[in-house]
């Protein structure tokens, strides 16, 4: 079973910091998401890239600006799953 196209373009990375892995403890996920993705979107993405089911996605846009010029803008999901499933790439990280 192939992954549709969109999906790997929706969820760019995961978000590696302290306060990611202390998110991962409360089966709360960070990634970094296209800009143009909707919640609905980040959801399926999740579901079928991580074989999870989500229960809430909450979003945070972010604008980079430099001294003279302004960079395009970052999105950043916070994803809440299941209780008791987990993400193996942030338990990869761990170890």
């Amino acid at each position: 079973m192939s992954t549709p196209l969109v999906h790997q373009n929706t969820i760019i990375k995961p978000v590696v910091t302290e306060k990611s892995y202390s998110l991962a403890a409360l089966d709360k996920y960070v990634f970094q998401v296209d800009p143009a993705a909707s919640k609905y979107q980040i959801k399926k993405a999740v579901e079928d890239l991580f074989n999870t089911i989500k229960h809430a996605a909450r979003t945070v846009r972010s604008a980079k600006t430099g001294r003279h010029i302004s960079l395009p803008v970052d999105k950043k999901a916070v994803v809440r799953i299941k209780k008791g499933q987990k993400i193996e790439i942030f338990n990869a990280l761990k170890s």
